[in-house]
């Protein structure tokens, strides 16, 4: 019986040191994670208020550029009303003391710059009149606030006749 027991007393000791070696074996492989997390963290801490500054630098960027896109599309009108135009077109000319031969307005085409899209409108002006006064209306043109989105594109002047033909376009911001 003494053997017996022998063997209980050293299965019972195999068994401890296998669970201890298990033990041992599962502590230092977690030991070993912690430590490769706790450096990841570090980096990942030495990284973050790098990190802040670009997001908040980047949030700076997109409201200029928000704002600058809001201010842009205010100077554009969102569609060129021929009614409206035409109508400031005849006040001007009035006040400048010109004579519109006609108006006709054609349909608005489509122009893109970069990833903008406008719609434009081509006008030919046929006025008569003096020729400061025809210089006037130009200016006007080219200054008045409701014509912020027209480029005077040309000017045929015939200085006998006391006439010209202003070639303009008006642009519109399309969504």
């Amino acid at each position: 019986m003494k053997l017996n027991k022998k063997v209980g007393l050293i299965v019972i000791i195999v068994v401890i040191v296998a669970a201890l070696a298990s033990l041992f074996t599962i502590y230092f492989r977690q030991a070993g994670e912690r430590g490769e997390l706790n450096e990841r963290l570090s980096r990942a801490e030495v990284l973050l208020p790098n990190l802040v500054k670009q997001k908040e630098g980047l949030e700076d960027q997109l409201a200029q550029a928000q704002s600058s896109l809001d201010s842009s599309q205010a100077k554009f009108p969102q569609s060129v009303e021929s009614i409206e135009y035409g109508e400031y077109i005849f006040e001007i000319a009035d006040r400048c003391g010109l004579t519109l031969a006609s108006l006709n307005f054609p349909k608005p085409s489509a122009k893109t710059e970069g990833s903008v899209t406008y719609s434009v409108v081509s006008l030919s002006l046929p006025v008569r009149g003096a020729l400061a006064d025809i210089f006037d209306f130009i200016d006007v043109l080219r200054t008045d606030k409701r014509f912020a989105s027209t480029e005077v594109k040309s000017v045929n002047l015939n200085v006998e006749g006391g006439s010209a033909t202003i070639s303009v376009d008006i642009y519109g911001y399309k969504r």
